[in-house]
């Protein structure tokens, strides 16, 4: 028996005049699918929008860091553990214990060393050449092994078992944002974590042209006799029903966070956390370009998430043929009515009935096609627990 246990979540959301994830020339991103293009948020646009909302759902200490800037952050540790140690020397340990423990370069970058010396200015914490991601836990455990070496750090790592030591808190008790989404250490492929979520890159089910908004912006102090504008510009946007599509694979999300982030925990209890976090993250967040500009806050008015052993299927399909507008305008609900055909015909010839769950979360009559589709939920907060509970059941389950 198959025995995979697979999270999907689909949404169908509107989003009003926006501009939200924007390509390099601060026009929204878009695609061509089934010969149109189509508007698009990219999947890293939407993941960074998903663990920045993690802030809201998890404590810090089960939540990583990913910065350059690692060096300084493990200081901060490691001067909290030991106030004798001044920030400088701090400086120091921290890049020593990274460098061990990543077998990355943690120095000062040659641009800031350069204008800290054309300023007067004191020399700046050192730096990784990339962003590093480390858990809350990870970035603990360095401080107390760099804190135990203090004396003489460098003697203290040429010591095998402690070198072993530094490796093993790295790789070891990963935050939920990183067994979720993963992590690359350039100089060190065996720090690398493979991602438990695939997030697609949202498309709108619809065709979709740019449009341009052309503003001016009025001088305050400006006399009656400078009628004319301070400022003027264009920003391009546009509008879109989006179809979001994330799965998530517990398995792997398993592995990554290994016996938990706490000692006195069941093992089921991290994992339901993640789960938790991720379905209410993906659900909730929206990526924030341009957002003081446009104040598009919308949230999906359909969502459905899917338990299954089989392998993920997305239901993009659904719109590779463009909706079109009803009578009167609007495209939820010709997206709700396609969903609600394709969905049973897809499950009935690749699905499978006896081991798949499924939950939906509507809202408004444009989406009451969706009332066949699962079992349906009234609240976001009781989709999340529901869902995390089935999860845990299944693990439960295996033993």
């Amino acid at each position: 028996m198959n025995s995979r246990i697979i999270v999907e979540v689909h949404a169908l959301q509107n989003v009003p005049p926006s501009n939200i994830n924007r390509d390099d020339t601060g026009t929204p991103k878009t695609a061509f699918y089934g010969g149109v293009r189509r508007a698009r948020v990219s999947s890293q646009a939407w993941k960074r929008a998903t663990r920045t909302f993690f802030t809201n759902l998890l404590d810090p200490g089960e939540l990583g860091v990913r910065s350059k800037r690692v060096a300084e952050l493990l200081a901060g540790r490691i001067t909290a553990l030991d106030p004798s140690i001044n920030e400088k020397e701090a400086w120091a340990l921290a890049a020593e214990t990274v460098q061990t423990a990543t077998n990355s370069k943690i120095e000062i970058p040659e641009r800031k060393a350069k204008e800290a010396k054309k300023n007067g200015d004191a020399a700046p914490a050192p730096e990784s050449s990339y962003l590093m991601f480390l858990s809350a836990g990870q970035l603990d455990g360095l401080a107390r092994l760099a804190v135990e070496g203090a004396a003489d750090i460098k003697a203290f790592f040429k010591d095998k078992d402690n070198k072993t030591r530094a490796k093993a808190i790295a790789n070891t008790r990963h935050s939920v944002d990183i067994a979720l989404f993963g992590r690359m250490v350039a100089d060190s492929a065996d720090l690398n974590v493979d991602a438990a979520a695939q997030v697609a890159h949202a498309l709108s089910v619809h065709r979709v042209e740019n449009e341009s908004d052309y503003f001016t912006a009025v001088d305050d102090r400006n006399t009656a006799a400078e009628p004319g504008a301070g400022m003027i510009g264009t920003i391009d946007f546009n509008s879109a029903t989006l179809y979001r599509y994330a799965a998530l694979d517990v398995d792997a999300l398993t592995r990554n966070l290994g016996q938990g982030l706490r000692e006195d925990e069941d093992t089921t209890t991290p994992v339901r956390r993640a789960v938790e976090a991720f379905v209410h993250g993906f659900l909730a967040s929206l990526p924030t370009g341009k957002i003081n500009t446009f104040g598009n806050h919308t949230l999906p008015d359909a969502a459905i998430v899917t338990l299954r052993t089989t392998r993920p299927i997305s239901y993009v399909s659904a719109f590779e043929e463009p909706v079109t507008a009803g009578q009167s305008g609007g495209h939820m609900t010709a997206a709700c009515t396609r969903l609600a055909q394709y969905i049973p015909a897809i499950e009935a010839a690749y699905g499978d009935e006896d081991s798949t769950q499924t939950w939906t979360l509507r809202i408004g009559p444009a989406t009451t096609a969706l009332d066949t589709i699962g079992i349906q939920i009234p609240k976001l907060a009781t989709l999340v627990d529901t869902v995390a509970t089935a999860v845990a059941d299944r693990l439960g389950k295996r033993g």
